[in-house]
């Protein structure tokens, strides 16, 4: 149900390519705009396998607009009065001020995180289209019966849409080349990707990059680095680890990994496609949100480097030889080739892989 919401919802908004998208998604055209259809004739309800239950219940007052925030507020217990006044829109109900809502939380005991006194929003800097650029970074240690799962979380900068959320045995490398690749292929490429410095993508070293973001850069992503001890940078994606905390992870208790990530799939399309967004408005991140047009290659496309380049592969050192010189890489591109290319100074040179510079040196060394 939630996969086909997500489809239609992605279909619905301009410019999109309904052939990629289908086979983003695992399905037929046909069946592409079947789903269409129903959700036009029926709304979500049309989307769903035909259930004789009714839209409304006959016995519901419709007038009880008291009633409505409270079961709103029973739904999600961690919304304030803001997104709950939000969600009334589409009702039929009359829909109360917020300072209303808030009374009503108040009188009955529901007053959450979020609730308080409403403010003016808040402004922020944000890249000005979907997929410009998408944070990333990990929850560490969620715990569930007998383990802690390591949480990865993918958002992107411009819709705040979660384009990954998923729980890892570990921090490696391999676990988010496999959680990217699955998010790759249903939502395309970001132009740039913004990370910290730590494992699996940062390096202490002699580069900042890893294997992993040797992998972004032969993709075509740019992957960049917060600088040291400004976690703001990412501040997007940390006020999101906050949200989950308040609206999934607190006094819950998980059986396992596996249902720790049932529950986040469910979560997440609540995120996504209902739950109102304060940063951006009070529109759901999938209003925001458009598929990237740059699909993932399977075969990974080779590096190409120009003819007045001199091409070398890094050694099993790291390494590479150049006119006598030894010069070091860094151990992420093992096995890569990099190019020497002449700068505007007679006797300076650069080192690029891709369109990455390396390092500058030069030939002959300076005394």
């Amino acid at each position: 149900m939630s996969e086909r919401e997500e489809f239609v919802r992605l279909a619905q908004l301009d410019a999109t390519n309904m052939t990629q998208l289908c086979e983003r998604y695992g399905i037929s055209r046909k069946t592409g705009y079947k789903w269409l259809d129903a959700y036009t004739e029926g709304g979500t309800a049309g989307l769903a396998n035909r259930s004789k239950r009714p839209h409304h219940s006959p016995r519901r007052t419709a007038s009880s607009v008291e009633e409505a925030i409270l079961e709103l507020a029973a739904a999600y217990p961690a919304w304030g009065a803001r997104k709950i006044w939000k969600l009334l829109e589409s009702s039929p109900l009359p829909r109360p001020a917020v300072s209303t809502i808030q009374a009503v939380l108040q009188r009955n005991g529901r007053v959450c995180m979020g609730a308080g006194k409403v403010q003016g929003p808040f402004k922020r800097f944000e890249h000005d289209s979907p997929n410009d650029l998408w944070q990333m970074d990990f929850k560490a240690d969620v715990p569930y019966r007998g383990g802690k799962a390591q949480v990865l979380t993918v958002l992107d900068d411009h819709s705040r849409f979660n384009i990954c959320l998923q729980a890892c045995s570990n921090q490696r490398s391999e676990s988010v080349q496999n959680a990217l690749q699955r998010a790759f292929r249903k939502y395309g490429m970001p132009y740039r990707m913004t990370m910290d410095n730590g494992s699996p993508w940062g390096d202490s070293g002699l580069t900042k990059y890893t294997k992993l973001t040797v992998w972004m850069c032969k993709l075509g992503i740019n992957a960049t680095h917060s600088r040291p001890y400004h976690p703001q940078t990412q501040g997007k994606d940390e006020r999101f680890h906050r949200t989950v905390d308040a609206e999934l992870l607190q006094h819950r208790v998980f059986e396992s990994q596996g249902h720790l990530q049932e529950e986040f799939d469910h979560w997440r399309e609540t995120y996504n496609t209902i739950r109102p967004h304060e940063g951006i408005g009070l529109k759901t991140p999938i209003e925001r949100y458009r598929p990237s047009e740059r699909s993932y290659p399977e075969v990974l496309p080779v590096v190409e480097y120009d003819v007045g380049d001199e091409v070398r592969v890094v050694d099993v050192k790291a390494n590479i030889s150049w006119k006598g010189l030894r010069l070091s890489i860094g151990k992420a591109f093992i096995g890569e080739r990099v190019a020497i290319r002449k700068t505007i100074h007679e006797h300076t040179f650069e080192i690029y892989f891709a369109t990455h510079l390396l390092r500058t040196f030069d030939f002959p060394k300076t005394k």
